[in-house]
């Protein structure tokens, strides 16, 4: 078995859009990068599958998220922000600078190139 066929719990997680084939799918590229940090942050230890749970359970319940899902994505985000603090692996406020960070990056950028925080004309080199 190759390490793509390797399948995480997270692969079943409630809400995660899926195609016919029940195969996850993702409107856009962070989402997919969200979805392979939390599997990879998760298969390191760093958190139990209970704790994933219950953070990305919390945070989609919350009043004011979407109820048609558009904001699934988001919400991910989010928990695993939340979670991450709360472990004390990574700070809130240096989490959401970087995200800003990141959102300024893209705006900068030129269509077809890739995305670097580089490209944040706000960023300390």
């Amino acid at each position: 078995m190759s390490t793509c066929e390797i399948t995480s719990a997270l692969w079943q997680s409630p809400g995660l859009p899926k195609s016919t084939e029940g195969d996850p799918v993702f409107g856009e590229p962070w989402h997919a990068q969200a979805f392979a940090m939390t599997v990879h942050l998760h298969e390191r230890g760093l958190f139990s599958w209970g704790e994933w749970a219950k953070s990305l359970s919390d945070e989609l319940h919350r009043p004011g998220r979407a109820a048609d899902g558009s904001d699934y994505f988001d919400g991910w985000v989010a928990a695993l922000t939340t979670l991450l603090a709360a472990k004390g692996l990574a700070e809130t406020e240096t989490v959401l600078s970087l995200q800003e960070s990141w959102k300024r990056a893209a705006e900068a950028t030129p269509h077809g190139s890739p995305i670097v925080l580089a490209n944040d004309p706000l960023r300390c080199s």
